[in-house]
């Protein structure tokens, strides 16, 4: 068990303010495989304090020398991948072999993306008689999930610290343990007190205490839309930037001309990766009322090959979910689809046998859902896929955008060029056109409920820039 009872702040481990201590609990095994500090209202604005001390000097350090601090970190974390797949696979309950390849992959890539990208920024442009400066908003409050820990704290840290941002990290307490690496990468690479620090504890006490403070000038938050309200609410009261990536019920649009095959295999793995766990996952399945008996005998024969079990067993392609909480609430939302009418076309809200130690939940496929049911409109973050008919071309673009969210998507169909036409008409901030990989370079993020702002690539460096234009008296 890892036994983590300091938090970081000011460039050193110091003890904790908050008496209390969290365990986080193993995803496969019920155990408690680590325990953390629960920080107060106290640690989190000494966090601030010392991000404050420190912005004037990182702010005004030469973007090389960031982008080589930065680099640093990547190769820290890069060396450390195994132990980090080990962990997160058993936080979250992704697979090894994918946990390895994205859960940390991911990140490694992203923080050396920022360090290439501060190589190549331009922070300044002439406009006119005017000189238009890129500098960075200030002090960064990032307020991090669960179900990607490392890579959704990169999303905001590294961006951040490229931008000249000083940060204080508030990571989820269901999936903390890789974030205590992340520090004692960040640690051994030298960066300045104050730039990083960490703070673990409950969102009610740290979070809020992050979102409402006057000296933080940005909250960047991704989590349940809920919870991005509440930040909103209190980051308003002192007009501070905020950027949120929220919830997401995807819809993945099957046309009537596409391969079928392809794209019921396509959408199934986007709705089931990270055991559905995923805010951008395909939860609705879109297609002719025509073609529904045979979507629904591949989709069953699909369906049996993501097999369930120990993530930390090669050949397991579906672990467990992150807690009993999150298994009790999709297994929930499976028996309320039934009850609603949906035909059940494999899987079903019963554990699967043998698996009774862990938090694990069949991977399952609603058939014949109506477009109002609650599985078809909430976001359930289990693997659950509804399969929802339409009659026409508009009638589908209908349904897709029939959501309070719009975050990703997928539009399948035998003519490229349709299919674009079709993606232009959907409401959301990513669509994938058959099977388009996910493009870590590009901007993500969503429309509506999903949230605002952008993360990824020089668009997720821009998030943290302020523009600042000095007017000379005449063009340079």
């Amino acid at each position: 068990m890892q036994q983590r009872d300091k938090l970081f702040i000011n460039g050193t481990w110091v003890a904790p303010h908050g008496t209390g201590a969290i365990d986080v609990i193993h995803s496969a095994t019920e155990d408690v495989m680590g325990r953390i500090p629960e920080g107060d209202a106290r640690d989190a604005e000494n966090a601030i304090a010392a991000a404050r001390a420190a912005f004037d000097g990182w702010s005004s350090t030469p973007p090389s020398v960031r982008a080589g601090y930065i680099r640093k970190i990547a190769e820290g974390l890069k060396a450390r991948t195994e132990e980090l797949a080990q962990m997160i696979a058993g936080e979250v309950g992704m697979p090894i072999k994918l946990a390895r390849a994205i859960q940390v992959g991911g990140p490694v890539y992203n923080w050396g993306q920022a360090a290439a990208m501060l190589e190549q920024f331009e922070f300044e442009e002439q406009v006119g008689n005017s000189l238009v400066v890129r500098e960075p908003v200030g002090v960064v409050a990032a307020i991090t999930p669960w179900n990607y820990p490392l890579n959704q704290i990169t999303l905001k840290v590294a961006p951040a610290l490229a931008a000249g941002c000083t940060v204080v990290l508030k990571p989820s307490e269901v999936a903390p343990l890789n974030a205590f690496v992340l520090a004692e990468v960040i640690e051994a690479a030298g960066l300045p007190p104050g730039v990083f620090n960490l703070v673990t504890g409950y969102g009610p006490v740290v979070g809020e205490v992050l979102a409402s403070h006057p000296e933080v000038d940005m909250v960047s938050f991704t989590g349940s839309t809920r919870a991005g309200k509440r930040v909103s609410e209190l980051a308003a009261q002192s007009v501070k930037r905020v950027a949120l990536e929220l919830g997401g019920k995807s819809a993945s649009v099957v046309l009537d001309d596409a391969d079928l095959p392809a794209a019921v295999k396509g959408t199934i793995s986007a709705c089931f990766l990270n055991s559905g766990q995923t805010c951008s996952a395909h939860t609705r399945m879109l297609v002719p009322r025509s073609r529904y008996d045979e979507v629904k005998a591949i989709a069953a024969k699909v369906v049996e090959g993501f097999t369930v079990g120990d993530p930390l067993v090669d050949s397991t392609k579906l672990g467990p979910l992150i807690s009993a909480v999150q298994k009790e609430r999709v297994t929930g939302y499976i028996r309320r689809g039934l009850e609603e009418g949906a035909e059940l076309v494999a899987g079903g809200p019963d554990t699967p046998v043998g698996l009774d130690r862990g938090f694990f939940v069949k991977p399952t496929v609603l058939g014949n859902v109506d477009p109002r049911a609650t599985v078809a409109q909430e976001e359930i973050f289990g693997p659950v896929l509804s399969v929802i008919c339409y009659d026409d071309e508009d009638e589908a673009i209908r349904i897709a955008n029939d959501s309070i969210y719009g975050l990703g998507g997928g539009v399948w169909s035998g003519d490229e060029s349709r299919a674009i036409r079709v993606a232009r008409r959907i409401r959301t901030g990513q669509v994938d056109i058959n099977g388009g990989p996910f493009n870590m370079n590009a901007p993500f993020g969503g429309y509506k409920q999903s949230g605002n702002g952008r993360e990824g690539g020089k668009f997720g460096l821009e998030e943290f820039l302020e523009y600042k234009s000095l007017q000379l008296k005449k063009p340079a």
